[in-house]
């Protein structure tokens, strides 16, 4: 098998913001020759979704200025810290945005979003056992909760109207794991 590894040599800050930094770096290719990547670095992200008894899913509607349009997406939010445990961050965000707090919250996994440009990976999680308090909204968010049947959902998906990567991913997962769950019962 062809060695395809690019080799770090050097790093310029092209910006350091809140929450990108974008980096040139300087890189050896397999063939010997030197190329340059630029990317945007990102201390990654956790997104939960919420299942209730019923088998509806906690859901949210909030714009997204980087598209110009409202996304129909699950909980999610960035780590604070590049050290902070992914699971606490997604205890935290579930709770803020939704004012749930989840008796069980399973690990479904981390996706790396957009490989070719930055780093950002987000941790999945599948969130049960939900009792329901009050919302801590940033102070720059705003958002619509609403619970929606995890079936018309999954439809949604196929049909290309929820575009969020990271829902579509954990919808069709949670989707997955119940439809085996039901055939091994």
């Amino acid at each position: 098998m062809q060695n395809l590894e690019e080799k770090f040599v050097s790093r310029e800050e092209i910006f350091d913001g809140k929450v990108l930094k974008v980096v040139k770096d300087k890189v050896l290719l397999p063939n010997g020759e030197e190329a340059y990547r630029e990317m945007c670095l990102h201390l990654g992200a956790v997104a939960i979704i919420p299942l209730l008894p019923d088998g509806r899913v906690l859901m949210e509607r909030q714009y997204r200025y980087a598209h110009g349009r409202v996304f129909f997406e699950i909980p999610a939010g960035k780590l604070d810290r590049a050290d902070e445990d992914p699971l606490e961050a997604a205890k935290r965000e579930l709770r803020e945005e939704t004012g749930a707090v989840a008796e069980r919250i399973t690990y479904l996994g981390r996706i790396d979003t957009t490989p070719a440009l930055i780093n950002e990976r987000i941790h999945l999680y599948l969130a049960e056992g939900l009792t329901f308090g009050e919302r801590e909204l940033d102070e720059d968010e705003f958002l619509e909760v609403e619970a929606v049947p995890l079936d018309e959902l999954v439809g949604m998906v196929m049909r290309g109207e929820i575009m969020d990567s990271k829902t579509q991913i954990a919808v069709l997962k949670l989707w997955y794991i119940l439809s085996n769950k039901a055939k091994n019962t």
